[in-house]
């Protein structure tokens, strides 16, 4: 049984996520967590586009990230990208991301990321963001 509040994304690695001999170069690890998160929110039923459309426009920033690699992955590998919602409060959200191939685990991250405005100040989750975000 899958559990209903991880959710998750499958990534192919193409060459160009690749360094010479095939292993997935350590950056593009955090493309593929972004694509996670930003899929997440959009199941949650945000999105970045209505976001900025705000009468006060507001964007996630990712305020600090820990990652730990545990095995590499390869061209042509099928990813899956786990994402959770830990803790959602004031203008933070906590999230674990884990990337895993054939449910061996590639890479676990702990994230926290920030509601801020387009000036880059913090804001708090509006309401019904935070609704969504835990669910309601």
């Amino acid at each position: 049984m899958t559990d209903p509040h991880i959710h998750r994304i499958q990534v192919r690695i193409y060459y160009e996520d690749t360094d010479f001999s095939g292993i997935v170069y350590h950056a593009r690890y955090l493309h593929f967590l972004e694509r996670g998160r930003t899929e997440a929110l959009r199941s949650c039923g945000i999105s970045h586009t209505d976001l900025l459309a705000r009468e006060e426009p507001l964007a996630f920033a990712v305020r600090t990230m820990k990652i730990d690699w545990r095995l590499p992955a390869k061209i042509d590998d099928m990813l899956a990208v786990e994402t959770v919602f830990r803790e959602v409060r004031g203008a933070r959200m906590f999230l674990t991301q884990a990337i895993r191939r054939d449910g061996a685990l590639i890479a676990a991250a702990d994230v926290e990321a920030a509601c801020i405005s387009l000036e880059g100040r913090a804001r708090r989750l509006p309401p019904d963001v935070l609704d969504r975000l835990q669910g309601g």
